[in-house]
């Protein structure tokens, strides 16, 4: 039988979603732990103690990490960079599946792992998570339109094209690129298939506010790395991993006790793992 798949559910203070995300993994046969960084950093009793190399995945759950000082997701990829760049460098070169949801996404960008236009991990951020458009916190149920061919790990299970419902909950989740050059990096980034999921409305359509919540550029809302095995997405698949967590599962014929949109980013992931031993 083979061993269990590890998971690092990555904290420090103000991660607020490390629960639910270690559950939707746990529900898919995996094995989670909460670590916080402190631990991977060994600044801990010596039985804390962790290591990044020993964990199958990496998840960067949502939140407010250090209060969003700064800039959302700024002070903890400082940290992570300063102690962790050569290991979290290795992790992604291996092939190990990461993701990071709202504020692990902006973490993610923050640390260079996303978009990932030059290298591995950049020197400096090479797009930014900006104040939505509305100027203030968005928190509603975002539909959105999986364009990825099937290179992303996390969204391999679901066909080109689907629309599947992920409440967002954010404040800075405007993906924005470096202006002058802002036509040929989207080029870039839809050319290697690095576009992930985009806001669209109930008919299909891409679309403005209200159903693009932040006002992203080309109503993006998820992104993956060339190698298509670091996931950052703005909404959150581990809220609605059942169908009773939908909002409309009282109103809608499907079962409440069924499968949730979210589900199949996490099943795809463990189950890549899975298949690479």
């Amino acid at each position: 039988m083979s061993r269990d798949v590890r998971v690092c559910v990555l904290r420090i203070e103000g991660t607020n979603c490390e629960e639910e995300t270690a559950r939707a993994f746990r529900e898919v046969g995996a094995s989670p732990e909460k670590v916080h960084l402190k631990q991977l950093l060994h600044q801990c009793p010596k039985d804390m103690a962790r290591d990044l190399s020993s964990y199958d995945i990496l998840a960067l759950p949502g939140g407010f990490s250090a209060g969003d000082y700064v800039r959302a997701g700024a002070i903890f990829a400082a940290r992570l960079r300063s102690a962790l760049s050569k290991e979290l460098e290795e992790f992604v070169r291996s092939g190990r599946p990461v993701i990071g949801i709202c504020n692990g996404f902006q973490i993610l960008v923050e640390l260079g792992l996303l978009p990932s236009l030059e290298g591995v991990m950049s020197v400096q951020p090479e797009a930014a998570l900006y104040v939505n458009d509305s100027a203030r916190f968005e928190c509603i149920p975002t539909l959105l339109k999986h364009e990825n061919e099937g290179s992303c790990l996390f969204t391999r299970t679901l066909p080109k094209g689907k629309v599947v419902m992920f409440p967002c909950a954010h404040a800075e989740g405007k993906l924005m690129l470096p202006q002058e050059r802002e036509p040929a990096l989207l080029k870039r980034l839809e050319d290697r298939g690095q576009v992930v999921f985009r806001y669209v409305d109930p008919q299909g359509r891409y679309a403005g506010y209200p159903w693009s919540p932040n006002g992203s550029i080309s109503s993006i809302a998820g992104v993956c790395n060339p190698a298509g095995n670091v996931l950052g997405l703005m909404p959150h698949p581990e809220r609605v991993f059942h169908r009773y967590t939908h909002p409309d599962w009282t109103r809608s014929a499907l079962d409440p006790s069924g499968d949730g949109d979210g589900r199949a980013i996490f099943q795809s992931s463990v189950e890549h793992v899975r298949s690479q031993r």
